[in-house]
């Protein structure tokens, strides 16, 4: 498996990550405000920073201007950029429409052709598919249980839910993960979960996740 990275936390700063953005460009310009980002952290973002919400296409120029602010930031793919990936290479070009794909498709047209900019693909082809430091193990959706992560495949970083939330497996580090909607953040002692359903409705969270401090802001608009 590629696009992955062993890192040292940081050692003066926070070790911060982001729960599933989805085109929620609003909640994050609201929480990045809260939890006030320095140069001495390190943020990892999970994924998913499209489709379904209303600014997918400022979403990513927010991130590459973010991450031009904080050089270290990591950016992890979720299963939504990887089908928009698939999508503009011809493949399972229904699967992404039914994934909500269109709003994503809508913000980049202009006079009725679809134009992605270069820097937004070379943001998208650039995602890493897992990121892991001594004691954290960051990842979209989960892991396969049984399988040590240097051998995960793509489709269970990217999609896997029930296998991976079910099981009672260990990895040694706490993994960080988005992708299952849920109404808090999920605070175990091996697992953090933090997609908080943005795009529903509820909230995007944010965790310091050595010191377990959770920020969190909440549309204001009508879903």
């Amino acid at each position: 498996m590629t696009n992955a990275n062993i890192s040292q936390a940081p050692t003066v700063g926070r070790l911060l990550a982001v729960g599933d953005v989805h085109g929620c460009r609003d909640l994050l310009q609201q929480l990045m405000q809260q939890v006030a980002p320095c140069a001495d952290d390190q943020v990892v973002f999970l994924g998913d920073y499209i489709d379904r919400g209303p600014d997918s296409r400022g979403v990513i120029d927010y991130l590459l201007d973010f991450r031009e602010r904080w050089p270290q930031t990591v950016f992890l793919k979720g299963n939504h950029e990887a089908m928009l990936l698939d999508f503009l290479a011809g493949r399972e070009r229904l699967r992404y429409l039914l994934n909500g794909g269109e709003t994503t498709l809508y913000d980049y047209r202009e006079k009725g052709k679809l134009v992605i900019p270069p820097n937004h693909l070379q943001f998208f082809h650039g995602l890493r598919l897992y990121f892991e430091t001594e004691h954290h193990l960051f990842v979209h959706a989960g892991l396969r249980p049984g399988v040590s992560p240097q051998n995960q495949g793509e489709e269970d970083l990217l999609w896997i839910r029930e296998d991976f939330l079910k099981s009672d497996y260990r990895w040694g580090k706490t993994v960080v993960f988005g992708h299952t909607p849920i109404r808090k953040p999920h605070l175990a002692p091996d697992r953090i979960g933090l997609d908080t359903g943005a795009v529903y409705g509820y909230t995007l969270s944010c965790c310091d996740v050595v010191r377990r401090k959770i920020w969190m802001a909440r549309t204001t608009r009508q879903v």
